[in-house]
């Protein structure tokens, strides 16, 4: 049983970010650009895209948070995202999810520039990954296959269960997984006998957002469990019950707890898991800079 240390994963590719945007800077004079547009007061929403600022800062890339209160209308919106396509010092541009309900996502989001989509959820970009021709890929999906390659897990062959069907994890994943030669199956809340799938596959990957969800009886031993959930949790004995906003402020960060999909006796069975929290967490902010950086290098015709 080994456990997969995102943390550990993401320093290193950090830490090659780094020194890749030193040589460039020399070569280019030129930075990567990235720029974020968050609307409303969605607190969740802040505090990631804070998040991105500061490793943006820290790893050399320029960053760009553009705040607009959700009063704004959805023609200005788009006119500022189509300054930042114009825009030669902005490689990538992201529009933090979600946004206020008066809002249509797809027409705001198809406004970007394919060529500037950091997070790689454009069709057009999300169609490359289906014919295995992508340069970045969605930022979540690679860092799972980032923590594969760092600990040399081939899936080829294998059989893999992607429970989650989202744009943002399950169908990239299951579509990626599947350029590596595994054999995917796609569950849902639809699907009939989840169990009976779950324990057929050698490599698990969960993002369905249920605590605890996945348990001891529902795998097979040596298998692969990869957890994509992050659940914030009240623990009583051994049952989750979920924490919404108010009880989270109630308790001052001290009454809950962050657990993932998987319930973690079924680690004991897993040939390799990742954590919660400490698993797939932090690789998401990482491939969005390393997604950055590509863009940049596509940009100067680098890419290789």
């Amino acid at each position: 049983m080994t456990i997969l240390d995102g943390k550990k994963v993401s320093s290193e590719i950090k830490l090659q970010v780094i020194k890749e945007i030193k040589v460039l800077k020399k070569k280019t004079g030129k930075v990567p650009g990235l720029s974020v547009v968050i609307v409303g007061e969605n607190k969740a929403s802040k505090v990631y895209v804070k998040s991105k600022d500061k490793m943006a800062s820290e790893l050399g890339i320029k960053s760009n948070v553009i705040e607009f209160d959700e009063n704004i209308s959805s023609v200005e919106l788009i006119k500022k995202i189509k300054e930042l396509n114009e825009d030669g010092e902005v490689n990538g541009v992201l529009v933090q999810l979600p946004l206020p309900k008066k809002f249509n996502t797809w027409e705001v989001l198809t406004n970007i520039n394919p060529d500037k989509d950091v997070d790689c959820f454009l069709p057009t970009n999300l169609g490359m990954i289906l014919l295995n021709r992508a340069n970045i890929f969605p930022c979540t999906p690679a860092g799972i296959l980032k923590i594969f390659d760092y600990y040399n897990i081939n899936v080829s062959g294998m059989n893999a269960c992607v429970i989650g069907r989202s744009f943002i994890v399950g169908k990239p994943i299951a579509a990626m997984l599947t350029n590596r030669n595994a054999t995917v199956t796609i569950c849902h809340s639809k699907t009939k006998n989840l169990a009976d799938h779950l324990k057929r596959a050698d490599l698990i990957v969960s993002a369905i957002g249920k605590p605890g969800f996945i348990s001891e009886d529902m795998v097979k031993q040596g298998s692969v469990l990869i957890d994509v959930g992050i659940n914030y949790i009240i623990k009583k004995d051994d049952v989750y019950e979920h924490c919404d906003e108010l009880q989270i402020k109630k308790f001052e960060r001290k009454g809950y707890a962050i657990t993932g999909d998987i319930h973690k006796n079924a680690y004991k069975k897993s040939l390799y898991y990742t954590p919660v929290p400490g698993g797939v967490g932090p690789m998401t902010v990482t491939m969005l800079m390393y997604n950055t950086l590509q863009l940049f290098k596509k940009k100067q015709d680098l890419l290789k």
